[in-house]
């Protein structure tokens, strides 16, 4: 019964317009109704097939696979809705691609994970060095302005000190050591120019000495007449040019000891002196800072200020305490040690310029062993033929 029903309904005659298209009303609505992007069901609701819905719905084909026929047998092709257009249809209506909504189908899908970010990946390494290039940059402005602060302090309290309006920390024993440690380096570095003079003058006497005596023993050689004459002041020129080489070795040893003490020794201390004094100045310009804060307001911003300049002035005051007590132990040991150098030094310089004068060779070369002074071999001071190559 159904059957014969169906049929009938399939070979109903289609009326005709005026035009001899075969297009109906419900067609023209149909059309209207797709563009517009109205929903599925108002558009098989202009079907003019007398099925039930749910029937077609159970034993049709599905949907999405299905075309929606606008006119009946021989309808044009025009008359063909595809289901994906209307789909784009409505995709349009609501503003989305068929692109877009393409992908939020995939993204949709379950076990679909998102790409990485690539513009995240490739920017993270730039982000990164322009974070370490400001961080150095502000390490660099906070050690200027450290800097800047320090030294406006420090020329401030110079230049207070210099016109008598500021006070000045000052321990006058070790001020005094100090002023005698300047004054005895002055008084060696006058022996050291000296003794240095001493030795080039003496050296050249030795090898004018020398020069004489290889004279006198050619002349004796070719001078039959005055051979023992000119022999005897070989040989005694030959001596003395021996002993003068032992001692010049002595000399220089003495020479080598002094320079050492004065620009060695003396000169460490010297130095730490130096970075003592500079933590005095920068210890009394903190000083004179935080005094100068607590007769002022107090006030939140003025607290601040005094309590970060409290923190300076110990941090200076450990650092002026520290430098004061290796002061005091630099010059403790360098009196010891220069008292031992120059007893053994000024010994040997006078042993050894008294055996000289004196022709006494046996004593001036004992002074040597005494003092182990080791004399260089002759022909040291040449440099060997694999150097001059």
């Amino acid at each position: 019964m159904t059957d014969s029903i169906l049929s009938k309904a399939a070979t109903m005659e289609i009326p005709i317009n005026s035009n001899g298209d075969s297009r109906t009303a419900e067609d023209d609505s149909l059309e209207q109704g797709a563009q517009i992007g109205g929903s599925l069901d108002e558009i098989v609701g202009t079907l003019p097939v007398a099925m039930d819905l749910q029937q077609v719905m159970v034993s049709g084909p599905n949907l999405n696979e299905t075309s929606i026929v606008s006119g009946g047998y021989g309808g044009a092709a025009e008359g063909i809705i595809p289901t994906s257009s209307i789909k784009d249809i409505r995709s349009k209506s609501r503003g989305i691609t068929p692109s877009q909504s393409a992908a939020s189908r995939i993204a949709n899908q379950p076990g679909h994970y998102p790409a990485p970010s690539m513009h995240h990946s490739n920017s993270n390494p730039s982000m990164m060095s322009e974070e370490a290039t400001r961080g150095v940059a502000v390490e660099k402005f906070d050690s200027v302005k450290k800097w800047s602060i320090n030294t406006y302090k420090c020329t401030k309290q110079m230049f207070s000190e210099r016109f008598g309006r500021g006070t000045k920390t000052v321990d006058l024993e070790l001020e005094a050591q100090i002023d005698v440690l300047r004054e005895t380096k002055m008084k060696y570095e006058r022996i050291l120019r000296l003794a240095r003079e001493l030795t080039n003058h003496f050296y050249n006497m030795v090898q004018t000495q020398q020069a004489l005596g290889d004279t006198f023993a050619d002349l004796s050689q070719k001078s039959p007449e005055l051979q023992d004459e000119f022999g005897y002041n070989a040989e005694t020129q030959r001596l003395l040019c021996k002993n003068g080489e032992t001692l010049l070795g002595a000399i220089n040893f003495f020479v080598s000891s002094i320079n050492t003490l004065v620009n060695k020794t003396m000169e460490d201390t010297l130095m730490t002196i130096k970075m003592y004094e500079n933590a005095r100045l920068e210890f009394d310009a903190y000083r004179t800072d935080l005094e100068e804060l607590s007769v002022g307001p107090r006030d939140a911003a003025a607290m601040m200020r005094f309590e970060i300049a409290q923190q300076q002035y110990q941090i200076q005051k450990d650092k002026y305490e520290r430098l004061h007590s290796d002061v005091s132990i630099k010059l403790k040991f360098l009196e010891e040690n220069k008292v031992k150098v120059m007893h053994k030094q000024l010994l040997l310089f006078h042993n050894a310029i008294s055996a000289y004068f004196a022709g006494n060779q046996q004593q001036l070369e004992q002074t040597l062993r005494q003092f182990n002074v080791k004399l260089k071999p002759p022909g040291s001071d040449k440099p060997s033929w694999l150097e001059e190559q």
